[in-house]
């Protein structure tokens, strides 16, 4: 699907594909080689598998004034 050179890397290794459809609207983003990239940092990858949204945990997060 990549038709970058040099190309991409497969959708199995670390990302680093390029976006080819961004939807901030919605949430999600295609990437070049087939993998859906969603804004809490989950992804569906092209063979279906799901890799789990890395999220912070909430004492890591800093607290307002």
């Amino acid at each position: 699907m990549c038709s970058h050179q040099p190309s991409c890397p497969s959708s199995s290794a670390d990302r680093g594909a390029h976006v080819v459809a961004a939807h901030p609207e919605q949430g999600w983003s295609l990437l070049c080689d087939g993998a859906i990239v969603f804004d809490d940092s989950g992804e569906l990858l092209p063979d279906g598998r799901v890799v789990a949204p890395h999220r912070v945990p909430n004492e890591r997060l800093a607290m307002a004034a």
